[in-house]
This record gives C-alpha cells, structure tokens and sequence, in this order.
C-alpha cells in the first residue's frame, strides 16, 4: 500500500476471520498523526466501545491511558495507536494465535508506513507479537530493545494499570516506561546507547 488511506480501506473489508467479520460493527483500523514517525501505541484489539466508534483506546483503559501519555511529556494526537487485531473478538477475550497470524500482515504494512521512532507494546499479546509467545512481559520490560529495525518497549496495557489500582505496579510502570518511550524519540543519538545495552 502507498499511503495510509490506502491500507485503511483495504483493512475495513478484510474477511480474513469470518466469525471476528460477522460479529464486528466496525474494523478499528488504529489512528496516525500527522506527525512523522509518530511513537506508536500497539494494543491488543479492540474492546466493545472501541468497536462501536471504530477508534482505539476510547472505553476507561483509553482514558487512563490519555492521563499517562500526558504525564509522560507525550499528547495523543501525537502518536499512533493501533492493535494486533483490528476486530473485536467476542467477549473481549484474548486473540487465538491464528487470529494473531491472519492480522500479522495488516500491523505489519502499518509499521512500514508509520517507520515509528519507537513502539510501546501495551500488554502481553503485543508484546508477544514481537518476542514470541513463551516470554513474559516481566522478563522484557523496563528497557528498550532493538528488534529488527524497530526499537521496541514492552509494558503493561492500560487495562492491568486499571485493575490493580492506583498504587499498583502496573500503572507505576507503564507511567515510567512512556517516559522512557518519550525520551528515547526525543533523542535520536540514543540509538547507540540502545544497542550498547545502556538502557
């Protein structure tokens, strides 16, 4: 695809998944700004506010997720957001790794487009979309990895910061790990630093 709108309209129509297909009201495609290689958000799939507006991250874990993102020094119209899978499966439950397999190459065309500066992987299907299935996100989070051409930062997803509270770990971390995604965008010489294991 060239353009953005392009891949856009070729992800609305997608059948890959009949059943996702026939129980989905929209296909949430994610957003991009218009900013150049925007940080990017990659999420799970979306919820079911998520799937009647057809946007990402617009129910409470959205919400949430705007006030660290603002905390962290990034505003949301500054970033892209976009999922592992584009439709809601049923009963927000977690993606089948077919599922996962079928979406793989809609994420993957979006990333080339966006050519983020950094992504932030929020929870452990996204970041399982970059380490494989067998590793925990406690095991990876917490530093930035250089995976292919992309340096990545694995965190918890909002959702996790909302059931454990306040005071809970997983909002405490995924605050400092947008931090440190914003800090790494705003430094392109940190790439050396990157990948001599400094952070």
């Amino acid at each position: 695809m060239d353009t953005w709108e392009q891949l856009a309209a070729q992800i609305r129509t997608c059948s890959r998944c009949p059943h996702l297909a026939a129980s989905r009201t929209h296909v949430v495609v994610g957003l991009r700004p218009q900013l150049l290689r925007p940080v990017t958000l990659i999420g799970e799939a979306p919820g079911a506010q998520e799937d009647m507006a057809g946007e990402p991250f617009v129910g409470r874990a959205g919400q949430l997720l705007d006030v660290l993102l603002a905390e962290s020094g990034l505003d949301r119209t500054s970033v892209a957001i976009v999922n592992v899978l584009k439709c809601r499966p049923p009963g927000n439950r977690v993606p089948t790794r077919t599922e996962v397999v079928q979406c793989r190459p809609w994420l993957e065309a979006q990333l080339e487009i966006l050519d983020p500066r950094v992504i932030v992987t929020l929870g452990g299907t996204a970041t399982a979309w970059f380490f494989g299935a067998g590793r925990k996100l406690s095991e990876v989070r917490g530093r930035v990895h250089r995976i292919g051409r992309f340096r990545v930062v694995p965190t918890y997803h909002p959702s996790a910061a909302l059931r454990f509270g306040p005071g809970g770990l997983p909002r405490a971390a995924l605050r400092e790990d947008l931090k440190m995604a914003a800090t790494v965008a705003a430094d392109e010489s940190g790439e050396d630093e990157i990948e001599a294991g400094l952070w």
